[in-house]
């Protein structure tokens, strides 16, 4: 998925020691993507925007799109991050410039990294499910992985540990000793827990991590009742954590070692320099134009032209830190 907004903040991250359990509510910011899809942009947020090694995270829907155009995200570049596509309703259909063409239904990992560059577009096909609901979800790499090539994975069959009430699906990482197969480059995990009414569980966590809870349905008690559609920080050096549910429920748990290197992200890029970002963003100005060498590749089955990247911030990209 793209930041599709013509005027993309500069999103610059910074190391941050380790530090205590809190309960931090972060504000959502709807923004409008191709077609009919809003999402809930949760990271990065005022005051926080990482999470481990997570820096991005829209949810979105449910959505009833059967008379609509549903998700609609043109050809668009990325470098320096791979993106975690996660359906719990509908389906779409993901195209790169590595010649992937897959459709992606619920409970599937898309994975895809950037590395040093790719592109891709993401569709509702034709005809689609009436429903559209999801997250999509951005992991950065680290210094020694930005520069690798790119690739993408599909994987239809996840990882799940249960526990009265609980059904955990395993989509990065390690949970409880379930591993999911879906290559990373840093300590990080994501997981997808679904309760029951009534479930009360107690799941085990890394205390080098820290965690967010990102709530997609229903009000599940995770310190505190959260609402959907809200994303709660959690902090570092907890061991474990109790969840609770008066009626159905449904979270992703969001964690990994608070990340140790300075970033700049701006639209679909995630570098460590404001140089090294409007280089990015001139390389596939060039591309699609026709005007430059070929960095990002052409996604291939697509009808329609890619997405130009909005002009550059009148400020320099200067990293100043993880948080406001």
């Amino acid at each position: 998925m793209s930041d599709t907004s013509t005027r993309p903040a500069v999103e610059v991250c910074g190391p941050a020691p380790r530090g205590e359990p809190v309960r931090e509510l972060l504000p959502a910011k709807t923004v409008a993507l191709g077609g009919s899809t809003k999402v809930r942009r949760l990271l990065p947020a005022l005051g926080r925007r990482m999470v481990g090694a997570w820096c991005f995270v829209d949810h979105y829907g449910p959505d009833d799109v059967a008379a609509a155009p549903g998700m609609q995200v043109p050809p668009h570049p990325h470098i320096g991050l791979q993106t975690v596509s996660w359906l719990l309703e509908g389906t779409v259909h993901h195209r790169d410039s590595l010649g992937s063409d897959k459709l992606i239904g619920p409970g599937e990992l898309a994975l895809m990294t950037a590395g040093r560059g790719i592109a891709h577009a993401e569709q509702s096909p034709d005809p689609h499910a009436p429903l559209l609901h999801g997250a999509q979800l951005w992991v950065a790499l680290p210094g020694d992985a930005r520069a690798t090539a790119p690739r993408f994975e599909f994987h239809a069959g996840l990882p799940t540990v249960t526990d009265r009430g609980m059904r955990a699906t395993v989509l990065l990482g390690e949970f409880a000793q379930a591993v999911s197969p879906g290559r990373v480059h840093s300590p990080l995990v994501g997981v997808d827990v679904e309760l029951a009414a009534g479930a009360d569980v107690v799941i085990p966590l890394e205390p080098d991590f820290e965690y967010a809870v990102l709530t997609v349905s229903g009000e599940p008690d995770v310190d505190g009742v959260l609402d959907p559609g809200t994303l709660c920080y959690l902090g570092c050096s907890r061991s474990q954590l109790r969840l609770r549910a008066a009626s159905a429920s449904r979270l992703l748990l969001l964690g990994g070692v608070p990340f140790g290197e300075e970033i700049v992200m701006w639209w679909n890029f995630v570098g460590r320099s404001g140089d090294e970002v409007r280089a990015a963003r001139a390389q596939w100005q060039a591309e699609i134009t026709g005007t430059g060498p070929v960095r990002y590749g052409e996604v291939t089955g697509y009808s329609g032209v890619p997405l130009t990247a909005p002009a550059m911030p009148p400020v320099p990209l200067r990293p100043r830190g993880r948080t406001r």
